[in-house]
């Protein structure tokens, strides 16, 4: 996750488990605006077998987006517009019913318009070697087949409106879509995996599942210095302990986020 950083220095942020693993969200965010329900990603889901789940250390058994959404009041069904960065199964496996044996990978939110950018489709269909396992093969057709999938290849989605703007970025996987939403105080930006969490906020820092970590550095600087000027903040996907930050700087010129919350329900954004 910190790419060639050594672990002397990137223990200082989070501390690995016995088996060299760090703990991270798969998280998602749901706006209210108006009468529509927006959707930011899905995060893991349940889709795994136990064998995978137990692989990539899933915690949890039951799909609980489909849980945190009950508990605000809605159900899948309710949901408007679900916005996918791009299709690795840790952003979008949610977009998929839990795992039963035999039972055939199943599409939900049956009334959401889905929206994903043009490269980040076509790199899910035809996966790279090197990226292949990050994909779910089923899911393409089953987004085809709904008959509500919007594929982006400017600025604006016409299911999410003008308010919205799109931002593209191929440093940690081509076409990945960074999605600018309007706020009161300050926009907002849904990063994903270009900055996944306050740690990657600081520019050297990157994965070592980018693809181009030169290329996602320079995107990085592009980002923070136009949403340091707009007093932004940052939607942190991966951040095990925050989900959203306000963006600064200090006085060596270096990005942090200089306020954070940990939890955003019922929040106005």
């Amino acid at each position: 996750m910190f790419g060639n950083a050594p672990r002397a220095l990137w223990r200082k942020w989070v501390e690995p488990d016995e088996l060299n693993r760090i703990p991270l969200a798969c998280r998602a965010l749901l706006i209210e605006d108006g009468n529509r329900k927006i959707l930011f990603e899905t995060g893991i889901g349940a889709f795994f077998p136990p064998q995978l789940r137990d692989r990539f250390g899933v915690q949890e058994e039951r799909h609980v987006l489909l849980d945190n959404l009950q508990k605000a009041g809605f159900s899948d069904a309710d949901i408007d517009c679900v916005v996918l960065s791009h299709l690795h199964f840790d952003h979008a496996g949610g977009l998929l019913s839990a795992y039963e044996p035999d039972e055939p990978m199943r599409l939900l939110f049956p009334n959401a318009n889905f929206i994903v950018s043009w490269d980040a489709f076509q790199r899910a269909k035809h996966p790279h070697a090197r990226d292949r396992k990050s994909f779910i093969p089923e899911l393409p057709p089953l987004l085809e087949e709904s008959g509500r999938l919007e594929i982006v290849k400017g600025h604006r989605s016409d299911a999410l409106g003008a308010d919205y703007k799109l931002w593209l970025s191929d440093g940690h996987t081509p076409g990945l879509m960074l999605s600018e939403i309007p706020g009161k105080d300050g926009p907002v930006v849904f990063a994903a995996d270009l900055i996944p969490g306050r740690a990657w906020v600081h520019l050297p820092i990157t994965m070592g599942y980018d693809r181009y970590p030169e290329r996602l550095i320079d995107e990085k600087t592009d980002l923070l210095t136009r949403l340091l000027e707009a007093r932004g903040r940052l939607f942190f996907t991966h951040d095990h302990e925050v989900a959203l930050g306000r963006l600064g700087r200090d006085d060596k010129g270096r990005f942090f986020a200089e306020e954070t919350w940990a939890e955003l329900s019922g929040t106005t954004l």
